[in-house]
């Protein structure tokens, strides 16, 4: 399989199975996709205005790449999926719940302004000792296991977040183990002592911020309905730079209240961030904010937009790094990663105030994903064989999908709240994480054109 795409002055020829790039002129994007099923005459007629030693030369630069092995090559991944289904994987990452209660009232909360579909609770110091003994259990010889504080918002909690991480410390050399910390926070209660324990202890930080102040505000004001823009952005702008502008994430939404979020990009780009990822809200139909199909043109001339202005910035001392556009070319992650995803139901968890585990934080609260709790262990073993299985040659959408190695085959809880189950990807989802990776292609391919 193979797919091409136009952008910015490049023509792209991706070979799928093998991941393997190609920039062409146009005489080999116009004929590739005829070389497997039309003779050299046929393809002559189709394209009269390039002569025949053209094409025939172009031809044989296409049969060079297909005898290398970089243009359509066969696939070898799905005869391992009975190896996949039947491994017996690790637990390696956690999501602490330590606060289900929130101080802000974020328009767009999957999780309820951070009740979860329950009742506000907060993490005891006994079930997070307990949820950090399950992970060093169930982790087999894995070394590095990562833990997300998590809320609701996890400030409110400060003082078990600390506790807990000391007390992570306090048994790794014991297990042979070594916990990487993330918090994620609205920043309302960031200040100078929390921000210092952070960067002492923890090895990510994750910061939310919706982009321009009339929309950060708009969708993320505080329980009196004043805005939050203005108490956090200071705030942020020292983690960052305390940080030395790495190590962070400056993490946004957009909705359709700004499908103009190019605007909302460069607007915390030019606040002084460098590590930013904004992504598209996941909503029902019935939601105003919501995307909508007859959206997505206007968002993928966004995208394309900023992925220009971010390839120019490169060369200016106002680059920065946009998360959807990161992409590793060389090979990429593992395959069990590139064919399942996250792990999600398998490898990651989430835990709840009260230690119930979920297959991630998007499911918290939804009682047939239950599996079980942090004292007795994963019990609902069905749940787990079904994400287990969950991979791009179970969904019939991925399968011919020229993007699944990319994607991974999508987030299962979009799937899930989208389109009714795990194994059916959500449409506009996979529209814009298509565009995504071309954009990011289009940025590596113009670096290469460039250094040649």
């Amino acid at each position: 399989m193979i797919h091409k795409f136009q952008q910015n002055g490049v023509n792209v020829v991706l070979d799928v199975e093998s991941g393997a790039v190609h920039t062409v002129d146009e005489i080999v994007y116009d004929i590739v996709d005829s070389y497997l099923e039309s003779t050299q005459q046929e393809i002559e007629k189709m394209f009269p205005q390039y002569s025949p030693s053209q094409i025939q030369e172009a031809l044989e630069e296409i049969t060079a790449l297909k005898e290398g092995g970089m243009l359509f090559t066969e696939g070898e991944y799905e005869s391992i999926m009975p190896m996949m289904q039947n491994r017996n994987p690790v637990v390696k990452a956690l999501c602490l719940h330590v606060a289900h209660d929130c101080n802000l009232k974020c328009t767009y909360c999957f999780a309820e302004e951070g009740e979860y579909h329950g009742k506000r609770a907060l993490m005891s110091l006994e079930v997070g000792k307990a949820a950090l003994d399950f992970i060093v259990k169930n982790s087999g010889s894995r070394r590095n296991l990562e833990v997300d504080f998590f809320g609701g918002e996890p400030l409110m909690n400060f003082d078990v977040v600390k506790e807990l991480v000391y007390y992570g410390r306090s048994i790794e050399k014991e297990h042979n183990k070594k916990f990487r910390f993330t918090i994620t926070t609205n920043g309302v209660l960031l200040d100078e002592d929390k921000l210092a324990f952070i960067n002492e202890h923890m090895h990510n930080l994750v910061l939310s911020l919706d982009g321009r102040k009339e929309i950060h505000d708009m969708m993320r004001p505080r329980a009196g309905g004043q805005g939050s823009y203005d108490v956090v952005v200071p705030k942020f702008q020292r983690a960052a730079e305390s940080r030395n502008q790495t190590d962070y994430y400056l993490r946004g939404t957009f909705t359709r209240n700004n499908l103009d979020f190019y605007e909302d990009v460069i607007h915390i780009a030019d606040l002084g961030f460098k590590q930013i990822s904004v992504e598209p809200v996941v909503a029902t139909a019935d939601m105003p904010y919501a995307l909508r199909e007859e959206d997505l043109p206007r968002i993928f001339a966004e995208y394309e937009k900023l992925a220009k202005e971010l390839y120019e910035r490169r060369k200016t001392d106002k680059d920065f790094n946009f998360f959807h556009f990161n992409i590793d070319l060389s090979g990429g992650p593992c395959v069990m990663k590139r064919l399942a995803g996250c792990g999600s139901g398998t490898e990651y968890l989430a835990v709840t105030p009260e230690g119930d585990l979920y297959p991630c934080h998007q499911f918290v609260g939804l009682e047939e994903f239950k599996m079980g709790t942090v004292t007795e262990g994963i019990t609902n073993h069905k749940k787990r064989e079904e994400f287990s299985s969950c991979n791009v040659y179970a969904k019939e959408d991925c399968k011919k999908c020229w993007a699944k190695f990319y994607c991974s085959g999508g987030c299962a809880a979009n799937a899930y709240q989208l389109e009714g189950n795990i194994f059916t990807p959500y449409k506009i989802g996979c529209e814009l994480q298509k565009k995504r990776v071309e954009c990011a292609i289009m940025i590596r391919a113009k670096e290469f054109l460039e250094a040649q």
